[in-house]
């Protein structure tokens, strides 16, 4: 019975995108950053709807696939115009796919699709946020290597399939790109793409750590941003993954230092500081491209 009603789901989204309304925001990551937490407060409001599911992946992995795919995931318009009859306000839409703040053609494809298009971007401690990437990839895809091996996998690797999505339009990397524990963490790069494509008042930039603090804050300011009425988020508890063994003290140093230069560059690029972890003295740096 349930295998028919998602049949039948399927075959309703095919044969009605013209129905369908139009994202007007996009949480587009990091990964491992909060961004399920901040989905179920954006799903909370009654002036958001969210596309289903949460990430669609359409601007990364199945561009291919067309922008009618893409449309039939999202709400019906009559469900639009119901939020505006009621609460007097257009209703922001949007998806929340992390993976496409790192992708090398996510940026241009989506100012393709809506060049008004509004981003939300959460970012988070690069050190902690690779290691939860890691343990995320150990839980889900049965990674077995150590993280310090991975991490060493990831400078043999990943350049290279990098410079394939660069270089044809149509490649879909076969792994996700998922060992990208430390690109991935250097912000500043990837906003620069995406400024690159969209005016800076269109990318708000928030911090999981501050959203977590003080989620009536954030949600006040993700508000404003999508030019809803503010309102009172549920307290959703942190997903999180359970409890795993500790980061060496050795590899942390190695990666605070690593990262200090790319945190540098993301203040200067955003104007604000970011109180993340700082280099060990004398600690290598790892060199990934």
């Amino acid at each position: 019975m349930r295998l028919a009603r998602a049949r039948a789901r399927a075959a309703v989204r095919r044969l009605t995108p013209w129905a369908r309304a139009r994202p007007t925001f996009l949480v587009i990551g990091a990964q491992k950053s909060g961004t399920t937490s901040l989905h179920r407060y954006l799903t909370d409001h009654p002036a958001v709807l969210c596309a289903s599911p949460k990430e669609l992946h359409f601007f990364n992995d199945a561009y291919r696939l067309g922008e009618w795919w893409y449309l039939a995931h999202f709400p019906w318009r009559t469900s639009a115009r119901a939020v505006s009859r009621h609460l007097g306000v257009r209703p922001a839409i949007g998806e929340a796919t992390p993976a496409y703040l790192f992708h090398p053609r996510a940026p241009e494809r989506v100012h393709a699709f809506d060049p008004q298009m509004k981003l939300l971007a959460v970012l988070r401690d690069p050190v902690e946020r690779a290691y939860s990437q890691y343990q995320m990839q150990v839980r889900k895809r049965n990674e077995t290597l150590s993280f310090d091996a991975v991490l060493s996998l990831e400078e043999a690797e990943l350049a290279a399939e990098l410079d394939r999505i660069r270089d044809d339009p149509t490649y879909v990397s076969p792994t996700g790109l998922r060992r990208s524990y430390v690109a991935r963490g250097r912000y500043a790069e990837q906003i620069e793409r995406w400024l690159h494509f969209f005016p800076r008042e269109q990318l708000l930039v928030l911090t999981s750590e501050a959203l977590f603090r003080d989620p009536a804050a954030g949600t006040a300011q993700i508000s404003a941003f999508l030019g809803v009425p503010d309102w009172h988020a549920k307290d959703h508890p942190r997903q999180s993954a359970g409890a795993y063994e500790p980061m060496s003290a050795e590899t942390r140093a190695r990666l605070a230092h690593t990262f200090e230069p790319h945190n540098r560059r993301l203040e200067e690029l955003l104007g604000r500081e970011f109180h993340w972890t700082k280099p060990a003295v004398g600690a290598p740096a790892m060199l990934i491209p």
